[in-house]
């Protein structure tokens, strides 16, 4: 067995070898032993690989030259495993590039010989490019790209799974490896040139814009954090692609996989090409369940749409049974039993974990249903929650068309302002009032939680006024909800959802900065159950 992680590695010389290429994946929690061998601020996917590695204990390993990340994976993996390659990669696929790549071909075929003390068979080549052999599908009327770097493969086949449009995977582990060789005299020149006519990855100097054709109906493109040349790339086809884009940003940590899923469910939502089963809207009473990280909220409205009640308990640590209680809740408050419900849609981070629910959708989509028919004339939502922020547009029906969420640290959320409070040895309330007039106009100049505390630290030890610390959070807080804002482009009216939204301090900071008023729900905590509800009526 050997690994290898570019799709222009010659899988097919080690299948000839009679030895099984198995391609190498980055995604684990932890990189803890990667990073034993590695700095740790070496590319995640690289570190991901090298876990990889270690885990499976990985004793062959082929590369390619593709970035200096992998060149110093290389340089870490030399002395570690019993066999190490790495392939010069050309960018070009000219006839200098071909001939390049294939002297590099035959120097791992003569490595590889040595190692494995047996001879390579150009016969056993042929035959097993000639059971590759293909002829080109056309693309399907309708589909979606995915772009950028690879994504896990859970991830692609939940985009398969959910979507009604044909998926095409342009990454480098999306194409499927078939050739049609003509042989010229030399096999391995043509193989090489095969090799180098593979859809091309984005390090190769090829306009990949040529992808994008009028039969997309939406991009999904991957980056990978801190890696620039993805952001390039996205730069370019933001201005060129005249269709709905998402970006996703991973570090190849597990870690964050639940908000990806939720971004790419929102994504095909807004886009219609998710696959939704249609509901014959029917009388009787219908449930939306919000499963947040820090609450969970339930409404129940009947056929006209009117909110017959509404519950909200902490999520704590089973949303399982958090779901249950404030199902219960909302049932006893509506005087209804169980069996009178028509319907249920959970949404949320925990609506996967919510069996009793007849459907799931995304938060996104059921924050902006919510807002929406609290006022038909908002056309932005800034929903800022325990663990999260999101904002999202509106067009004027109350479709969803774009939206932006924060990262996954709880910078600029509920979450933030819960540990200032104990720092400052202050209640929930208390943060939440607006102070208009301060002595000093501190500013909080780090927006991770665990830099912003010490600050605060810093500031009580400064004797600073305490009205001054909680005015400048409450901008922190504001700022990093409007610079969101931003990314998507001012467009009012605005509603603020989400529990943050009762912090009377951040609602003034963030109007101040938008210079509009902020339109308040009468219970903001429930947008995302009463736009599950609304949907769970209308059945679509």
């Amino acid at each position: 067995m050997i690994g290898y992680i570019c799709k222009y590695t010659p899988v097919e010389i080690i299948e000839a070898f009679g030895e099984e290429p198995v391609r190498l994946e980055s995604g684990y929690k932890s990189h803890e032993r990667a990073e034993a061998l590695i700095h740790s601020n070496m590319c995640s996917f690289a570190k991901g690989v090298l876990e990889n590695i270690i885990e499976n204990n990985i004793e062959e390993v082929i590369l390619t030259a593709c970035c200096d990340s992998i060149k110093r994976l290389y340089d870490v993996l030399k002395d570690k495993v019993k066999f190490i390659h790495l392939l010069d990669l050309p960018r070009k696929k000219d006839p200098l590039a071909i001939d390049l790549f294939y002297n590099e071909i035959i120097e791992f075929i003569e490595a590889y010989q040595a190692f494995k003390n047996k001879n390579f068979a150009e016969e056993n080549l042929l035959k097993i490019l000639e059971s590759k052999s293909f002829n080109k599908e056309k693309q399907s009327a309708e589909s979606i790209a995915i772009l950028g770097a690879r994504l896990k493969d859970d991830v692609i086949e939940k985009i398969t799974n959910s979507c009604t449009a044909k998926v095409i995977n342009f990454t480098c582990t999306g194409e499927e490896r078939v050739f049609n060789i003509e042989v010229k005299g030399n096999l391995l020149k043509s193989y090489a040139e095969s090799l180098l006519n593979l859809t091309p990855c984005m390090r190769m100097a090829e306009d990949r814009s040529k992808l994008i054709n009028k039969e997309l109906k939406g991009i999904i493109y991957n980056t990978i954090k801190f890696c620039d040349f993805y952001s390039y790339e996205y730069a370019e086809l933001k201005s060129k692609a005249d269709l709905p884009l998402l970006k996703i940003e991973t570090d190849y940590n597990d870690s964050n996989s639940g908000q990806i899923l939720t971004r790419i469910d929102a994504f095909l939502e807004s886009t219609g090409i998710k696959k939704i089963e249609k509901q014959k809207t029917k009388k009787g009473y219908f449930v939306g369940v919000d499963s947040g990280s820090t609450s969970t909220n339930v409404v129940i409205i009947d056929e006209n749409k009117n909110i017959i009640s509404y519950s909200i308990i902490p999520t704590g640590p089973k949303a399982l049974e958090s779901a249950f209680k404030a199902f219960e809740i909302a049932l006893k408050n509506a005087g209804l039993q169980e069996k009178d419900i028509t319907s249920i849609v959970a949404t949320g981070y925990g609506r996967v974990s919510i069996p009793f629910a007849d459907r799931i959708v995304t938060e996104i989509t059921c924050h902006g249903k919510g807002a929406f028919f609290i006022d038909n004339t908002v056309r932005t939502v800034i929903d800022i929650g325990g663990q999260d922020s999101k904002v999202i547009r509106l067009d004027d029906s109350g479709n969803v068309i774009d939206f932006v969420m924060n990262d996954k640290c709880s910078a600029g959320t509920g979450r933030f302002l819960e540990v200032m409070t104990r720092t400052l040895g202050i209640s929930i309330e208390e943060m939440a009032k607006v102070h208009k007039e301060v002595k000093e106009n501190i500013t909080i100049t780090s927006m991770c939680t665990v830099f912003a505390e010490s600050e605060v630290i810093s500031l009580i030890a400064q004797n600073k006024d305490q009205r001054d610390i909680i005015h400048a959070l409450n901008k922190a807080v504001a700022s990093k909800a409007v610079s969101l804002v931003d990314r998507i482009g001012r467009k009012g009216k605005y509603m603020m959802t989400g529990g943050v939204a009762k912090n009377q301090g951040v609602v003034y900071a963030i109007e101040s900065r938008l210079g509009e008023k902020l339109i308040i729900p009468f219970e903001p905590q429930i947008i995302g159950a009463l736009g599950a509800a609304l949907i769970s009526l209308e059945g679509k």
